[in-house]
């Protein structure tokens, strides 16, 4: 049973920073997506941040040039720093990862954490 806790949240002022943790636990193949997702009070959950197990990284265009993701393979573990936070950030983060058969773009490994919040002050 794949599992992820993540860590760090917290409340920032505007321009402030903060680095997520989301440790993972369990077997995961080791070609996987891991990715950031996010979901403010009242709105969908959306995408933040991705990260393949060869390497490739991509980011929302709302985050691009703020946050930085990286994950250590060995020590499955998976971080998000975010920079020049805005009041917008506000939201809670959750981690994820994806393996395994796709159909219908659906993946069926796909695995969420209980999520951390991070608020934003102006």
């Amino acid at each position: 049973q794949v599992q992820l806790v993540e860590s760090g949240g917290g409340l920032v002022q505007a321009g402030g920073s903060l680095r997520l943790s989301c440790a993972a636990s369990g077997t995961i193949f080791r070609l996987n997506i891991m990715g950031w997702y996010r979901q403010a009070l009242g709105k969908q959950r959306e995408l933040v941040a991705t990260s393949t197990s060869g390497g490739i990284t991509d980011y929302a265009d709302s985050v691009k040039g703020r946050f930085t993701m990286s994950r250590d393979n060995e020590k499955k573990m998976v971080y998000l720093q975010m920079n020049s936070l805005k009041p917008e950030d506000t939201a809670v983060y959750y981690c994820n990862v994806k393996y395994g058969m796709v159909v219908d773009e659906v993946y069926d490994h796909n695995y969420w954490g209980q999520g951390t919040q991070v608020t934003v002050s102006s």
